[in-house]
């Protein structure tokens, strides 16, 4: 007879079919159910099963979580490690009362924009570094679709070679599988046709647009690692990541008179109180050039 599938993987399961959560989400969740469930059968000397899940009390959980604080993890993190596991005993144990523990304090953060030449400047460097001229023209048309499109950066790397030929408009697959139009600068538009007629893989309507050096799908990290290493150079922050370039976008459209309800279309946010965390940012930057312009200030 054929043993049940660990509850992790039932979760997980549950997350990708039903909810319809990313693949990146149900990795993150389940791994945080197998964190839970390893911890707890250390905890407890004992085999953690659906039904010793339904013991878990609220002195469980915080001494779960000071484990996980012990290997380094900050409290916004700890805050998303707790409520992936309130989520997880939720489907366990339908109907069951989730233990009642209040999770870390996290300080709402305010994105970090940088102005539109530090933008290109910043996807210069890191084409400028890239082995060779076809990786150099990916990674400038990746950056551009960042800051020109407001893609984040795992949309980008997704985008599918079908979407050929572009025209005004891309059609882009964001969280929850939920497809919306944005527009496409000329710019940006260039810039993807560059790469195209440089990189040397055959693209097959359904393989990934955006290739790694090697042929296979482009992964984020290599992104990342390279606007790291190209951002110390320019005398950016380090919070100049690649999320940054695509706040980038949404403040400045803001700062321009974009309305926040469109703005909320283009960024693929499922409710508008995510966007407005933008007017804050725009806020603070009025004020900073008041602060610079005024002889008062």
């Amino acid at each position: 007879m054929t043993a049940a599938p660990p509850p992790s993987v039932l979760w997980a399961a549950h997350l990708a079919r039903d909810r319809r959560r990313s693949a990146h989400t149900v990795r993150a969740y389940q791994a945080t159910a197998e964190r839970l469930t390893a911890f707890l059968q250390a905890h407890w000397g004992e085999r953690v099963d659906a039904a010793a899940l339904g013991r878990v009390t609220a002195a469980d959980l915080r001494a779960f979580l000071a484990a996980r604080r012990g290997q380094g993890l900050g409290n916004a993190s700890a805050a998303r490690e707790l409520s992936a596991v309130r989520g997880f005993l939720a489907f366990v144990v339908p109907g069951g009362e989730a233990p009642r523990l209040r999770g870390p304090r996290v300080k709402a953060g305010v994105p970090r924009p940088i102005s539109p030449d530090e933008a290109l400047a910043l996807a210069d460097a890191v084409a400028d570094d890239a082995a060779e001229p076809w990786i150099g023209a990916r990674d400038w048309a990746v950056l551009l679709l960042l800051y020109g499109a407001g893609l984040r950066i795992g949309e980008a790397i997704a985008l599918p070679a079908r979407q050929l030929p572009l025209g005004e408009t891309l059609a882009v697959t964001g969280k929850r599988d939920k497809t919306r139009i944005v527009p496409l600068l000329p710019a940006v538009r260039d810039a993807i046709a560059d790469y195209l007629r440089q990189q040397p893989w055959e693209l097959a309507p359904d393989a990934p647009l955006f290739r790694g050096a090697k042929g296979g799908p482009l992964a984020p990290g290599v992104v990342r690692r390279a606007v790291q290493a190209a951002r110390g150079r320019l005398g950016l922050d380090a919070r100049t990541t690649p999320h940054a370039l695509r706040h980038s976008f949404a403040t400045h459209l803001l700062g321009r008179g974009a309305d926040l309800r469109a703005l909320q279309e283009l960024l693929g946010h499922a409710s508008l109180s995510s966007t407005q965390v933008y007017t804050a940012v725009d806020a603070a930057h009025l004020l900073d050039v008041y602060r610079n312009a005024h002889p008062h200030g």
